[in-house]
This record gives C-alpha cells, sequence and structure tokens, in this order.
C-alpha cells in the first residue's frame, strides 16, 4: 500500500514534468516560429532600406549668412523651409547633450540602437488608448526617420526604423549620432539644429547658452509648433523646461537642489521677426548674390557671406541720420540716405537707405520677406542709395564739368564773367539761369566758380570744355547759336562721369542740355559717391563692391573681391578739385567760414546740392581713406525747405566728425 502511494507520487511529478516541458516545447515552437515570421518581416521590409552610410554622403540643407568685414556682426540669414547652421558637438555645452539625453533617450549610451523597455511601454499605452500616439522612439530612430522615413505610424515604418537604427548604432559612435541628432531635430520657426534654434530664440550661439536656455530647447523636441515660445503656450513650454530639469536630476546630471535654483532663472526670448541689420545694405547685397546664384542656392548652400560693411562706421551713420532726420522734420523732409565708402578700394563701408521709420512716411515698399507689420522687424522704404533712376544731384555734379575743363589744361585761375547770360534755346525755350542767391558777381576765376557753387560760370566751363580753341579766359556772354560746341562739352563731360562711376546718363547728350551743370540728369547717391573716391584716390577708379569673400559650407573661398584699379582721370586734375573743394577760404562768402563743410584741424573736401524746387538736398565729400555721401528729401519728391548746405551738410558733418574722432586722418 505504502508502495503504491509512493510510485503514483512519482507518476503524478513525472507526469507534471512532461505536461511542462509539452507546454515549453509548444511555446518555444511558437516563439521559434514568431521569430521566423519577424526575421521574415525583416527581410521583406528591409530589402530596400536605404543604406546607413548614405547618411554621411546626403546633402544637408544649411541657411547661408550675411556678415559684416570681420564677420563678427550677422547682418542676415538665407533661408528657406529650413534655418540650419552645422556644429560641431564639442561646440554644443554637455548641459544640453545631457538635458535632450534626459527627456528623449535616457539610455542613449547603454543601448544598441532601439530600447525595448521603451517600445514594450509605448505598445501598453497605445493597446490602453487604443490608437498608436506614443512611439517610445530612441535617439536613432528619430534621427533614422526624419533622414529616410516618413512620420506614418505604421508597422511597416517602424519595421524599417528599427533595423535601421540598430545598424546605424552598430556603424557610428554614439557621440557622432548625438551630433547628427542635435543638427537635424525641427524646433520651431523654421528652425532645424540646435544653432538655428539658439540665435533664432535667444540671439546667441548655441555654445553661450545658459542652463535654463539649453532646458528650454529640449523641451521644445516634443512639440516645437505647439509649445512655440511666441504663442499662447509660452507658459506650457516653461513648464516642461523645469521637467526637463527634473529629469536631469533624476539622472544625475544635476546636483540636488540645483534645479530649484535654475528653475527661478528667467528665460528671455528675442522679439519674434526677422532681424536684419544694415537692411539696406543687407537687402541690396542679398539680390546681388540671388543674381549670380540663385535664390535656392542661398537657401540651401550654407554659404558664409563677408561683406564690405564696417559696422563700427554703420552704426555711426544710422545714428547721424536718424538724429539728422528728426532736426530735418520741421522742414517737411522725411527721408534721408548715406553711402560712405572707401576710395582705395570701391568697398562699400556704410551705407543707410532713406528709410526712418515706416509710420513717417506713406508709400513704402517691403522686400519678400516681410509681412508689413507683423513678422518683419524692419520695414524699409525705397532705398535711394542704389534705386532707380536715381536723383538730380543738383550742383553736386558741377565737379565733373571742372575736371573734363582741368583734363584740357585749364587751371583754377582762369578768369570767367558772373553775368546775366542768355545761353540761346533749349527745350524749346531760351535758357538764361541765376545764381544760387540771385546775383551777379562780375569776374570770377575758375577756384571761386566752383568753390561758391556758382551757376552761371559754371555753364561757361562747359563751353571751354566743348571749345575746339583754347582761351585764356571767358568773359564773354553771347552764347546764342553755340550748340554744337555746348554738346561737344556735354559728351566729354558726360562721357567723364561714366568712368568715374556715373551709371545712370544714358540718354542722348542733347536730352540734358547745359542743366546738367546745375544737375540736371539723375544719378544714384552710391554711384557719385564713388565717383567723388576718384578725386580722393587722386584719379584712379575702383567699382564699388559690397562682397569682400564668400565661403561655401566646408570653408573653401569660392569668391574674393579682386576688382583691378583704372586711371580715368589724371592726378594733376584730381588734386585740383580736391584743392578748390576742401578750400575753405574760397567758398566762404557763399557758405561762410564756419559752416557744415569745415572740420577745425582737417582738410576736407566737400560739396553740396540742392535741386529746382527744393525736392533734393546733397553733400558729397570725402578724405584720403572715405568718400561720403548725403541725401535728404521726400521719396515722393515733395519738396522741402531747406537747401543742400541746410538739410544735407549737418548729417555729412556729424557722421564724418565721428570718423575722424576715432581714425585721424592725415591731410592730401
Amino acid at each position: 500500500m505504502v508502495e503504491r502511494k509512493y510510485y503514483r507520487k512519482i507518476y503524478k511529478k513525472e507526469r507534471k514534468r512532461n505536461r511542462a516541458i509539452f507546454l515549453l516545447k509548444i511555446f518555444g515552437g511558437f516563439f521559434l516560429f514568431f521569430l521566423f515570421i519577424l526575421f521574415l518581416l525583416f527581410i521583406y521590409y528591409a530589402k530596400d532600406l536605404p543604406r546607413p552610410e548614405k547618411f554621411t554622403e546626403r546633402k544637408l540643407i544649411q541657411s547661408s549668412k550675411i556678415y559684416d568685414r570681420d564677420g563678427e556682426v550677422l547682418l542676415y540669414e538665407i533661408y528657406g523651409e529650413e534655418k540650419r547652421t552645422w556644429v560641431s558637438l564639442e561646440e554644443i555645452p554637455d548641459y544640453l547633450r545631457k538635458a535632450v539625453i534626459s527627456v528623449e533617450d535616457k539610455d542613449f549610451y547603454s543601448h544598441f540602437g532601439i530600447d525595448f523597455k521603451s517600445i514594450a511601454r509605448s505598445v501598453l499605452a497605445n493597446l490602453k488608448i487604443g490608437k498608436p500616439l506614443y512611439g517610445g522612439s530612441t535617439i536613432p530612430q528619430q534621427l533614422v526617420r526624419s533622414t529616410f522615413l516618413s512620420n506614418e505610424k505604421t508597422v511597416e515604418r517602424k519595421i524599417k526604423e528599427i533595423v535601421l537604427s540598430i545598424e546605424m548604432d552598430r556603424r557610428y559612435s554614439k557621440n557622432q549620432i548625438l551630433e547628427w541628432y542635435l543638427n537635424q531635430i525641427p524646433l520651431g520657426q523654421n528652425c532645424y539644429g540646435v544653432e538655428a534654434a539658439s540665435q533664432t530664440y535667444f540671439g546667441k550661439s548655441v555654445s553661450e547658452i545658459s542652463l535654463p536656455e539649453a532646458a528650454t530647447l529640449a523641451a521644445l523636441i516634443k512639440a516645437p509648433s505647439l509649445l512655440s515660445p511666441y504663442s499662447e503656450a509660452r507658459e506650457e513650454l516653461l513648464a516642461r523646461k523645469n521637467y526637463v530639469l527634473d529629469r536631469m536630476l533624476e539622472e544625475g546630471y544635476l546636483e540636488k537642489g540645483e534645479e530649484k535654483k535654475v528653475k527661478g532663472e528667467e528665460v528671455k526670448f528675442l522679439e519674434k521677426g526677422t532681424k536684419i541689420l544694415a537692411p539696406h545694405f543687407t537687402l541690396w547685397t542679398k539680390r546681388q548674390l540671388e543674381e549670380v546664384y540663385g535664390k535656392r542656392f542661398l537657401e540651401e548652400e550654407g554659404l558664409k557671406i563677408y561683406t564690405t560693411l564696417d559696422w563700427e562706421l554703420q552704426e555711426l551713420a544710422e545714428k547721424s541720420v536718424v538724429e539728422g532726420m528728426e532736426k530735418n522734420k520741421v522742414f517737411g523732409a522725411y527721408n534721408g540716405s548715406l553711402v560712405a565708402i572707401a576710395p582705395r578700394t570701391g568697398e562699400v563701408l556704410a551705407l543707410v537707405g532713406a528709410a526712418i521709420k515706416s509710420e513717417d512716411y506713406p508709400g513704402s515698399s517691403y522686400p519678400e520677406d516681410c509681412t508689413p507689420g507683423k513678422d518683419c522687424l524692419f520695414e524699409p522704404e525705397f532705398n535711394v542709395a542704389v534705386g532707380e533712376p536715381g536723383r538730380q544731384p543738383g550742383s553736386a555734379f558741377k565737379p565733373f564739368i571742372y575736371a573734363a575743363a582741368f583734363e584740357k589744361s585749364y587751371d583754377d585761375k582762369v578768369t570767367i564773367s558772373d553775368e546775366f547770360t542768355n545761353f540761346g534755346v533749349w527745350g524749346g525755350k531760351e535758357y538764361y539761369p541765376e545764381n544760387y542767391d540771385g546775383r551777379f558777381r562780375g569776374n570770377v576765376s575758375i577756384r571761386e566758380a566752383l568753390a561758391q557753387s556758382l551757376n552761371v560760370p559754371s555753364i561757361k566751363v562747359l563751353y571751354l570744355v566743348g571749345s575746339e580753341e583754347k582761351l585764356e579766359n571767358l568773359l564773354i556772354n553771347d552764347f546764342k547759336n553755340k550748340e554744337g560746341v555746348f554738346l561737344n562739352g556735354l559728351k566729354k563731360s558726360i562721357d567723364l562721369a561714366k568712368e568715374m562711376g556715373i551709371s545712370t546718363l544714358e540718354k542722348p547728350v542733347s536730352f540734358y542740355g547745359p542743366s546738367i551743370v546745375l544737375g540736371g540728369g539723375e544719378v544714384k547717391l552710391l554711384d557719385i559717391v564713388l565717383a567723388y573716391g576718384v578725386f580722393s584716390n587722386e584719379g584712379i577708379f575702383m567699382p564699388y563692391s559690397s562682397i569682400l569673400k564668400i565661403e561655401d559650407a566646408k570653408g573653401n573661398i569660392i569668391f574674393e573681391n579682386k576688382k583691378s584699379p583704372e586711371r580715368v582721370l589724371s592726378q594733376k586734375s584730381a588734386k585740383l578739385i580736391t584743392d578748390i573743394l576742401s578750400d575753405n577760404q574760397a567758398r566762404s562768402p557763399i557758405f561762410g567760414l564756419s559752416s557744415s563743410l569745415y572740420f577745425a584741424g582737417y582738410q576736407v573736401a566737400a560739396k553740396t546740392g540742392t535741386t529746382q524746387n527744393y525736392k533734393d538736398a546733397w553733400t558729397i565729400g570725402y578724405i584720403p581713406s572715405i568718400s561720403v555721401g548725403v541725401w535728404v528729401g521726400n521719396n515722393d519728391g515733395t519738396p522741402i525747405k531747406r537747401s543742400g548746405v541746410m538739410a544735407a551738410a549737418p548729417i555729412f558733418h556729424s557722421f564724418l566728425e565721428a570718423v575722424l574722432e576715432k581714425h585721424p586722418e592725415n591731410n592730401f
């Protein structure tokens, strides 16, 4: 009996063991079958997958950047759908890396591309809600998905994602994968990568951000559009920033209590909008670049454009124009423009293009990049400095006529009669101009005529330029039926002006007539400043340039400014013009000894210009190192109540005086 019970007990144990073995075999078979099916699925879905090595070969879109001449001031960033600047992992603060890992993939450095625990948690969560909302994706998975795959939530895409993530993790180091990820992730406002986001939200490089700012960028990854700091979700973003700090504490990246201190620090965001420094210069340069490279190339190739702009001088120029135009408003003048060029190189050092505030003047035009009043911090008006067709320069054009006369071997001692003179029929009526003050001065020298900007003698100088005979003096006042001589003088003077940089005088010379001496033809401020630079440069012309060099995304120079100088005016003529325009004593009968054209202790050559009805007021001048021009008026041509010496010269003086204080200049 005892023996029977014993064997029965052994039999039951054996049967349980056999049943367990049988169940294990069944389960093992199902598991192997499952693995086999899974293997087949992997093969099926993975057969057409891109290879991970393609990641290093693919073209990464990067925005192009326009800098000042030193590369220290970012003037503007050109981008399309993706604004990105690549930075190495070493440039990214360690606490930003840890913040991202804490909330996006805490086991990043220990898993092999995928995290089964995270996947299991996401599967359970999705089953509970009945929707595939949670992904449990690691950093490699997110990187693979954004690079090669779509965001659709399907089994097929998930399998492809897992295969590629494992292979990527096998082939590349963790730090390499993290660097790619941090330069690829979308962070809102068209920003891709942490550098673009840092510049957009905080106005500084990612290498300079604080821990709270780093936690904010990490917080944006979850939902960059929904958590925008420029929406009602700002508080939600800041709350998630605090959550990121809590996660960093849990993962041991912060000391106990440190997160509380950091949470209390304020995060300051830049105002939303397209930031453009030196806007008229920058947008003008951008248009030049688009003509050569095309818009899309600039948006995607990550170029670094080093311009000729001197940021210190640009700030001085903007200050002088803003302060000067505030005073000019009482004279009915609302637009002012200033251009400064280095005569020896033709480099544009500063450019203010005629806008003060958009609300001050109606009829503004805006660049394509901006929506007026919404997302553009700068709303520019017409750029007078380079705009077509130009403006009439008034008497500021006279030096070109006198230079043409000096090229014919005339000098500043030639005497000319300043008296009422009829210059014949031009444009269907007799032409007999007056001087600025309505007075005539009798016989004057060429020096006095140019220095005091006398109109009648200046037109007679045009006759000297066109005459085939050499006249010692020009004391006659009968110029009827002398059209041929004047037209010849016009042609020679206009040809010289064109060689010196004036690009707008393309109509037949008969169209202009003698009135061109008084500024009857339109010119651009940029052109006339460049042309005056020829006088400063003793007759040598250098084409203007706004770009020093351009580098591609890899640092290779693809363009470098190497323009050649050309002599267009004799040294003798150029120096004589400079000597007259800087002769304060000679111009004092009209302008006084202490006008805005005078700089105590410095030799400054300068000339004013005022058009009929006071539509345009000019002052152009130069020292050896810089040529400067100022225009004042209204964009729609509404007359103002002051002349060039009253409206434009104070701005000219303010700017050049500040330049001379910072960079003392020797005389010519």
